[in-house]
């Protein structure tokens, strides 16, 4: 395999254990960095399923848990 495709193969992948990883696929995806480990755990590591297992929790009429404490007492 070549080194151009091994890197591309490496971009397309999200590291949860890297830090600063993390928050750059969070603010790709618009997503708490929470919400990406959680999907790197349910879907696995590639973006192209992350990026669609976010979309479907966001779908409309799907009930989305927010990160932020509720403001409402």
């Amino acid at each position: 395999m070549s080194n151009e495709k091994q890197a591309a193969e490496r971009a397309d992948r999200i590291d949860v254990k890297h830090e600063y990883e993390l928050c750059a696929w969070a603010r790709h995806f618009n997503a708490s960095e929470q919400r990406v480990r959680e999907a790197v755990q349910a879907v696995g590591d590639r973006a192209d399923r992350v990026r669609e297992h976010l979309s479907r929790r966001e779908a409309p009429g799907a009930r989305v848990q927010s990160d932020r404490p509720s403001t409402n007492r």
